[in-house]
């Protein structure tokens, strides 16, 4: 067991929880905002953008994505993968909810309140696509955020940061596959090139980017003082590409939102439903293999929350600005702090219940104190 569990407020890249990210929330209510009205008094100027576009990529929108998604990649250090095993019973709940879990539940629970119970007060042209964005929305796990709840729930940083690297190396391989066949038991027409190449787009390059730019600033700098220069400089440029690919969205979806408001709310309902189950059956299922609860609370936080920055740029390229599913991945968006933060006070409010279990080491016997522990050179976590 690893003793160099991080105490000190910081997540696992470093730099505390910040501004942009702790008021997200705020942030989306206020792009919702802006982008209506934007969306009212200039809609020659979104059609323009969205016009721009090869092989039914969105070249702007590609952009802002990669401003989104190579910071968050250049925070993982595939180097861990080498610790897959240290946790191996917290990496296999982890993987089973992630994959074999998640996607089928939000797909499920899509078909049940999107595509029946709530389909009479919905725009019956969308219901397909609100049901496809759920789906994307679920089919990728958090890559960045992770860092942040995991040191909420004191969860083991090096736990965390295998779990996530593991994960981006499965997104290449799985993230298509499990979208075109959950599109295609939903009656959805896949557009194969399109989705391949947001994988290409989206996982691949930027994964490749991110990795050679991290080895290149750590070989400069082996004591990651510039990387995490890089990375406090970079973080905010992250959040301000996603509010604007945000105001986008919402320019194109003001009309829509006006007239039926309710939609963002049901919406919502399947959200939150698979955020509860699913990390709560990842928090059980941790307990009953008996991992220690610095590993079940990032387990059951990464086995929860979604890549919606990768959901909102495919359902974009899939389905274009004006579709449902675009709007349903920027719900996710919408809730995924205050939600994830009612997750993480759970986890914590459950501790000595989760350690009552016997065979379950406690944390202080898993994470016990070290005195200026140093960290991993180079290491995200």
């Amino acid at each position: 067991m690893s003793s160099q569990c991080e105490t000190t407020g910081k997540h696992a890249a470093g730099e505390p929880m910040g501004f942009f990210e702790r008021y997200l929330t705020l942030w989306v209510f206020l792009c919702i905002l802006v982008g209506i009205g934007l969306g009212h008094l200039a809609p020659g100027a979104f059609h323009a953008v969205a016009a721009v576009e090869v092989a039914q990529i969105n070249l702007p929108v590609a952009v802002l994505i990669w401003l989104m998604i190579i910071p968050m990649l250049l925070k993982i250090d595939l180097k861990a993968l080498k610790g897959v095993t240290e946790h191996w019973r917290g990496v296999g709940v982890t993987l089973f909810i992630n994959w074999g879990v998640k996607p089928f539940s939000m797909a499920l629970l899509a078909w049940v309140f999107i595509g029946w119970l709530f389909r009479p007060y919905l725009p019956p042209e969308q219901v397909d696509s609100y049901i496809a964005g759920l789906i994307l929305l679920a089919a990728a796990p958090c890559t960045a955020m992770v860092f942040v709840w995991s040191n909420l729930s004191r969860g083991e940083p090096h736990f965390t940061l295998t779990q996530v690297a593991l994960n981006d190396v499965i997104m290449v391989f799985a993230f298509a596959p499990i979208v075109g066949l959950l599109l295609g038991l939903a009656a959805i027409t896949v557009p194969w090139d399109t989705l391949l190449l947001s994988v290409l787009l989206y996982i691949v390059v930027p994964l490749i980017i991110a990795n050679i730019w991290r080895t290149l600033l750590l070989k400069q700098d082996p004591s990651g003082e510039t990387l995490r220069r890089v990375l406090a400089f970079m973080q905010p440029l992250s959040l301000i590409a996603l509010l604007a690919t945000l105001v986008l969205l919402f320019g194109f979806q003001g009309e829509q939102i006006i007239a039926q408001p309710l939609i963002i709310a049901l919406l919502a309902v399947p959200i939150l439903i698979q955020v509860f189950f699913n990390s709560g059956l990842a928090y059980l299922l941790n307990r009953a293999v008996r991992s220690p609860h610095c590993v079940a609370g990032p387990s059951a936080l990464i086995g929860a929350s979604n890549f919606f920055e990768l959901a909102v740029a495919t359902a974009i390229a899939l389905f274009g600005f004006n579709s449902g599913a675009a709007l349903a991945t920027v719900v996710g968006v919408l809730i995924e702090v205050p939600v994830m933060l009612l997750v993480v006070h759970v986890v914590m409010r459950t501790q000595g219940w989760y350690e009552s279990r016997p065979g379950i080491q406690t944390y202080a016997e898993c994470c016990p104190p070290v005195a200026a522990a140093p960290a991993r050179s180079g290491s995200a976590g």
